[in-house]
């Protein structure tokens, strides 16, 4: 093992890097601070950073679907100080390969947190109100930005106006955004679109034909992120959250002449907000089959918002039959609501976005797609210091198979 200190930080490292400044094991042990083991892997399969969060994690030669199990073997013989420090969730990957790495070590989270979101329509007005009445103690305020100037005025006086009826409770102030503004955030909200098919003209692949309109607007934002050198969460609401993710991703860090040079948004910055809802919806059904109601506390939901969803009875006594009735519920729950007459936006805007946001810059779990290997894929994960942690499970061969394949055709699409 090779220590080394940077800015004041500890680095370690199974390889030598001859440019950093190198130091004992005994100062690298004596250090308060989060410590940093370097790796080198392609920046198209893997984060820039992610929290350790068990031995197995600190010098992968990989990323992928397996990231979701836990781990049966340690491959690395650490010291003890070092596995207390992974405990305490204390130590971060890094990847040297992101010309940006250093970067990493000198950024902080922010106490209470700045957030901009484009885009004010059903979404995005609905998330908007959600993070007024609840964002108070962790959100320092709210930009609002919208090609509609109108809407955004109507915005502006109508979420200022909420308050509780006790002054002792906060609101994040909410304000109208220039476009040159957008970006002065710590967590950037897309939920600008093309927009939803009307209740009626639903296509085959709703997703898809999102995919091909919401794709050409994201482009615009994660090139903007890129010239802005954007530190923050740029956190994806439109659908399809997965595909416009890695798409972000991937537009974000080319350069001029096409070619990836990787200085743009960083694999680990860019989060998708859809899964919330789905598994939200899986709990509404599982509360109405005896069979099922332990789905809240046992099941967990994974993979796509849309085709591809995955929603696990139970971890501990998982049922294939009872499993494959919840995730159809789940899938087909849009369609009960669009037969009222309405546009299911509200569960999604609070589900998805608004309540997991809050989770995500808590430092909770919670549900959204995170860069799992070059798939943006969704699980239960939180944001710690260190990085992203990915709950890890140790889940029967069945299930993570079907998690497998479905992983599998959402790296085939994009």
């Amino acid at each position: 093992m090779f220590y080394y200190k940077l800015k004041d930080k500890i680095l370690i490292s199974q390889s030598e890097y001859n440019e950093l400044n190198r130091i004992s094991e005994s100062e690298a042990k004596e250090s308060k601070g989060i410590i940093y083991a370097l790796t080198r892997i392609n920046p198209l399969k893997s984060r820039r950073s992610f929290s350790v969060t068990d031995s197995s994690l600190i010098f992968l030669k990989e990323e992928g679907i397996h990231l979701l199990q836990k781990s049966r073997k340690i491959d690395y013989n650490l010291p003890l100080w070092l596995k207390e420090r992974i405990k305490e969730k204390r130590v971060s990957s890094l990847n040297t390969e992101y010309p940006d790495w250093q970067d990493v070590i000198t950024y902080q989270f922010p106490v209470c947190w700045k957030i901009n979101i484009v885009g004010l329509g059903d979404v995005g007005g609905t998330l908007l109100a959600g993070l007024r009445l609840l964002g108070g103690k962790y959100i320092k305020s709210i930009g609002i930005y919208d090609k509609n100037t109108k809407l955004v005025k109507r915005w502006e006086l109508e979420a200022n106006q909420i308050f509780a009826p006790s002054a002792v409770q906060l609101h994040p102030e909410v304000y109208a955004l220039k476009e040159k503004e957008i970006f002065d955030c710590d967590l950037f909200v897309f939920c600008a679109t093309v927009g939803v098919p009307p209740v009626g003209e639903e296509a085959k692949d709703v997703r898809m034909t999102q995919f091909e309109g919401n794709s050409k607007i994201i482009s615009d934002y994660a090139e903007k992120a890129r010239e802005k050198s954007f530190k923050g969460i740029f956190a994806v609401i439109s659908d399809p959250v997965d595909l416009l993710c890695k798409y972000a991703f991937l537009v974000s860090n080319k350069n001029k002449n096409g070619k990836f040079d990787f200085k743009g948004l960083a694999a680990e910055q860019i989060r998708g907000y859809g899964l919330g809802v789905m598994h939200a919806r899986a709990i509404y059904y599982s509360k109405q089959n005896p069979e099922t109601v332990n789905y809240c506390q046992e099941g967990r939901a994974f993979g796509p918002h849309g085709k591809g969803l995955i929603i696990a009875n139970s971890i501990k006594k998982y049922d294939e039959k009872l499993s494959e009735m919840l995730t159809n519920q789940t899938l087909k729950a849009n369609l009960e609501i669009r037969k009222t007459g309405y546009k299911p936006y509200i569960a999604p805007a609070l589900s998805s976005a608004c309540l997991p946001l809050i989770a995500t810059i808590r430092g909770k779990w919670h549900y959204s797609a995170t860069f799992m290997g070059g798939v943006y894929m969704g699980a239960k994960n939180r944001l710690h210091n260190s990085g992203i942690e990915v709950e890890r499970l140790d889940m029967p061969d069945v299930l993570f198979e079907k998690i497998k394949k479905s992983y599998k055709e959402l790296g085939n699409i994009l």
